[in-house]
């Protein structure tokens, strides 16, 4: 058992009393015992230069005074210490990098950032190279700040090589960081998360009037976002911080439970990865992915009453409660099925083939409409677990099941991600649990999909809470998914706002602090029919920042673990 703390604290434009904020914090930290503190990023002053001296004249020595005196406390309280500041390196370079301490005071770990935002650009360099998994008394962690959490490769990689928990320093403004973005990197890694963020100006007081004005961004929203957090690896938040105002917070945790990476059914998350299907993620940016779609189209999430056969009778009258306008109706995973397809996998997929034939029948007269489910389908050497898109004319398209998962043992692999060309956009079909492994979603974005659509069957309430969320807004795709509840939550569809890039003027909507949260019109459980409106065209603007875009600016060169076979089983040796 250990205990973790996050210190939540504004930092200003004067090194000296940033330091004497970050030394009264630790302090303060220290009479709850923590083994870990983790601090918010750029301590040592907000993110905002007057020119290139400045930034180098703030910024820190790795054995300056600032950083002794951190390590100087680290050894006083016996503890690791993670700390995020703008670093001095070679021949002028600045990075931001976290850097641990441990209780002896000794450095050993640096984490640079390595993706940047906005106007880190015009002062910093990125990451090298990959960071550590750093191992101490009570468990593996690795660090890294902001940004390169609000994607999921970075943290990926590193719970690849083995950390069981994540230290994240944030200098954030973005609701969105706290809402969805900070959690979601824990429940889909199974790994514990400490995240420290800033309160107070993250610019200087005297130029926030100006800076408002140049932004579009109101003042109220021009402040660190606080609500540090401390998530479990179900993605349960064991502690939250007050948005406003200083806070410590800490949380006993066991380290040990993040090497368990199985889902309620079995399944190892990292063993049945696919690397091989992942390539695209470390190519080098190509340019524009999406093409033209259409601005805006209807959907839907089905849900009919049966839960077996039955339910292919229902598909008429569901149909007719969809608006005339609807071009795509997801279903839940096997809707058709009952509690699952049965050891007669021949019979199951005699009853797939009926189910197309009632979905085509059930779009007759709806040239626009096509349905999508998952079925048991034949397959070479056996049969498969597909999803399929049925239109009045037949199959539009048919996704095998990528990922094994243990409920599905049986369903034979597909060998690869296709994108079907819709007359609205280019959708991508995800079958079983495809959609928990957020690579398969990187590679629909490269491959240029406007939008995922996924029949489900939900096992962690985290799923339809984060990681759905998630994959919409860190690809910026539309997302249609349907299941039946599970603890009060079933599928969800998610839109893109259609104004999204910071720094540039909106004139459909004031910022109210969400910068890429996907508008989320959740499937009510119970209910037969849920539609709303999505935006494709609106997938084609990635760009989050000035050169920050979420796909060309993504860290391909250091996301090479993630086309590596690491096995779950040997987490504890990952890290060497």
């Amino acid at each position: 058992m250990a205990t973790v703390a996050a210190l939540q604290f504004a930092s200003g434009t004067d090194v000296q009393d940033n330091l004497s904020t970050c030394l009264r914090m630790i302090d303060r930290a220290a009479g709850q015992g923590p083994q870990l503190m983790v601090l918010p990023e750029f301590c040592n002053h907000i993110s905002w230069y007057d020119d290139a001296g400045h930034a180098w004249e703030v910024s820190l020595d790795l054995r300056g005074p600032f950083l002794k005196a951190i390590a100087g406390r680290a050894a006083r309280h016996r503890c690791y210490i993670c700390i995020n500041v703008s670093l001095r390196r070679r021949a002028g370079a600045l990075t931001i990098s976290s850097l641990l301490f441990d209780p002896a005071g000794e450095l050993v770990s640096i984490a640079d950032k390595q993706t940047l935002m906005g106007h880190e650009n015009t002062w910093f360099i990125r990451a090298a190279g990959c960071s550590d998994v750093v191992a101490t008394p009570f468990g593996r962690i690795a660090m890294f700040p902001c940004r390169d959490g609000v994607t999921f490769e970075t943290p990926r990689g590193l719970a690849l090589r083995g950390a069981q928990l994540f230290c994240d320093s944030l200098n954030s403004f973005a609701l969105d960081e706290a809402s969805l973005h900070v959690p979601a990197r824990a429940p889909e890694n199974k790994v514990f998360l400490v995240a420290a963020n800033k309160v107070g100006p993250l610019i200087p007081e005297h130029l926030l009037e100006a800076v408002s004005a140049q932004t579009h961004i109101p003042l109220r929203f021009l402040q660190g976002a606080g609500e540090s957090q401390v998530v479990a690896p179900d993605g349960e938040v064991l502690a939250r911080a007050p948005a406003v105002g200083e806070a410590v917070l800490c949380a006993d945790i066991e380290l040990a439970q993040a090497d368990d990476k199985r889902r309620p059914d079995g399944t190892r998350i990292f063993a049945v990865r696919r690397p091989e299907l992942y390539g695209p993620i470390v190519r080098a940016p190509q340019g524009e992915t999406c093409g033209p779609a259409a601005t805006a189209v209807t959907v839907a999430c089905l849900c009919p009453v049966a839960q077996d056969e039955a339910a292919l009778a229902e598909l008429a009258a569901l149909v007719a409660g969809l608006p005339a306008d609807t071009v795509l109706a997801v279903l839940p995973e096997l809707f058709c099925y009952g509690p699952g397809p049965g050891a007669d996998l021949k019979a199951a997929a005699g009853l797939g083939a009926r189910a197309i034939s009632a979905l085509q029948a059930a779009c007759a007269g709806r040239e626009q409409l096509a349905l999508c489910t998952s079925l048991v389908v034949p397959a070479p050497g056996g049969f498969s677990l597909a999803t399929v898109l049925v239109d009045c004319e037949g199959v539009r398209g048919l996704q095998r099941q990528l990922h094994h998962c243990e409920r599905h043992a049986w369903s034979l692999p597909g060998d690869d991600l296709k994108t079907l060309e819709l007359p609205w956009g280019r959708l991508a079909l995800f079958a079983g649990d495809d959609l928990t492994h957020p690579e398969l979603a990187k590679v629909a974005a490269l491959e240029g999909a406007h939008a995922i659509a996924a029949p489900l069957a939900l096992q962690e309430a985290w799923e339809e809470r984060y990681g759905l969320r998630s994959r919409s807004a860190e690809n910026r795709l539309c997302l249609v998914a349907s299941a039946r509840p599970l603890q009060g939550r079933a599928g969800l569809i998610a839109d893109l706002q259609q104004e999204f890039t910071l720094m540039t003027e909106w004139r459909q909507r004031s910022f109210d602090g969400y910068i890429n949260a996907p508008l989320v019109t959740e499937q009510v459980p119970g209910a037969a029919v849920t539609t709303a409106p999505i935006h494709p065209a609106a997938a084609r603007n990635k760009l989050m920042s000035e050169r920050t875009d979420l796909l060309l600016d993504r860290p391909w060169r250091l996301s090479g673990d993630l086309l590596e076979n690491w096995d779950a089983v040997a987490v504890d040796t990952a890290c060497g």
